[in-house]
């Protein structure tokens, strides 16, 4: 509406500085003949005698009708500002797709969706600027944990509730609603809790295992729990080994480097841990380029996270022996949380898990347990690749 206002006022003020024109020389120079002769929309014109042009008063208007009626289809829709970590890697296509499937018009939402492509600074710029456009929720996916106080609070201060998925922050939870997306720390002790029935499975118990892990990027609240978690369980065992940790940057070049350069420091290596599936593509890159072989039927142990589409034909050809989930489908849990604020309703719990299972390329481990709870290990076959969205 401000825009539409402000189009008619200057529309009145062109009429009349025409107007005044008129009457002071009663003439009319080549270029502005031009204009007058075009007839083209929006031109008010004069007549000899200096008075206005009615028809051209309702070009004016019916113009600036059309912006109104454009304005209007917006009018009603709960606009969502949603600030994304970046593209580098296939579940982060898949997650801003959910993203932008959910917060669509057809669903009741106008979403300003920002890619910060790993930029923590950029991250910050583009929520200030959400919160200038005045959305009414904001949805952030935090690159780095910290840093986060000043401009939540500046959302605060504006009245705009906030939404933190995936990925965690540290600071006052009363600058945020909740936050929802997975148990990093879990994720990695199912990881290690699978390497070791899988590793009894084959008799192997009382042989030493050599394992490297290519990490997620250093700090990130998925790259930190994955870690933590899965060391807690090594370290109870007595024949495993920790080599050493590289950031391969959830990327599959950064998985691919990191690789490479295990290889040459290393001379033998039993199991690769990568922190996502883009991570285990490049290592599997890099250990097809020295000859290694790798999987169900290979030398090398591949473990993955993320377990997206593309991960899990990998699993079912052998080639990775396990993928553990890590759901990128955290918008319609949001959905459905801001459905509820806006019919009044409070969101109980600040931390909230998305369901997530653990996949396998044969079936030699059927569950696996972790603090407490026995989760069952899926084997990949054509069923679950058939069902799969991401």
């Amino acid at each position: 509406m401000k825009h539409y206002i402000s189009r008619v006022i200057v529309a009145c003020m062109l009429v009349i500085m025409l107007v005044a024109s008129g009457c002071g020389s009663g003439s009319t120079t080549q270029s502005d003949k031009g204009n007058v002769d075009s007839k083209e929309p929006n031109a008010t014109q004069t007549t000899e005698n200096g008075e206005v042009d009615s028809d051209d008063i309702a070009d004016v208007s019916d113009s600036d009708k059309t912006d109104l009626e454009d304005n209007d289809e917006n009018d009603g829709l709960i606009k969502i500002g949603f600030a994304q970590v970046g593209h580098e890697s296939d579940w982060r296509t898949a997650s801003s797709a959910s993203a932008q499937d959910v917060f669509s018009q057809v669903n009741g939402y106008e979403l300003l969706f920002a890619d910060s492509d790993n930029n923590a600074d950029e991250q910050l710029s583009v929520v200030r600027d959400f919160i200038e456009e005045k959305v009414d929720y904001l949805v952030i996916d935090p690159i780095l944990p910290t840093g986060w106080d000043v401009v939540l609070e500046e959302a605060k201060v504006a009245g705009i509730p906030v939404f933190i998925i995936d990925r965690t922050i540290e600071c006052d939870e009363d600058l945020y609603v909740a936050w929802y997306g997975s148990d990093f720390e879990k994720e990695g002790k199912a990881a290690a809790e699978w390497l070791k029935k899988y590793i009894e499975a084959k008799e192997k118990s009382d042989e030493s295992l050599r394992i490297v892990t290519i990490t997620g990027n250093k700090g990130s609240s998925a790259q930190k729990g994955r870690s933590k978690g899965f060391t807690k369980i090594a370290e109870k065992q007595a024949n495993w080994e920790l080599l050493g940790e590289k950031d391969g940057e959830f990327t599959e070049q950064g998985g691919k480097k990191a690789m490479e350069a295990f290889l040459k420091s290393y001379d033998d290596i039993d199991v690769v841990v990568c922190q996502n599936d883009n991570e285990a593509w490049g290592a599997m890159e890099a250990l097809d380029a020295e000859n290694i072989s790798y999987g169900v039927n290979g030398k090398v142990i591949i473990i993955s996270f993320d377990a997206v589409r593309d991960g899990l034909i990998d699993v079912m050809a052998g080639r990775i022996n396990a993928d553990f989930e890590c759901n990128p489908l955290a918008a319609p849990y949001i959905a459905e949380a801001i459905q509820l604020m806006e019919a009044g309703g409070t969101i109980e719990n600040k931390t909230n898990y998305i369901d997530e299972s653990c996949f396998q390329s044969d079936n030699l481990v059927k569950s696996i347990e972790v603090d407490g709870e026995k989760i069952k290990m899926i084997t990949v076959n054509d069923e679950v690749l058939a069902n799969r969205v991401y």
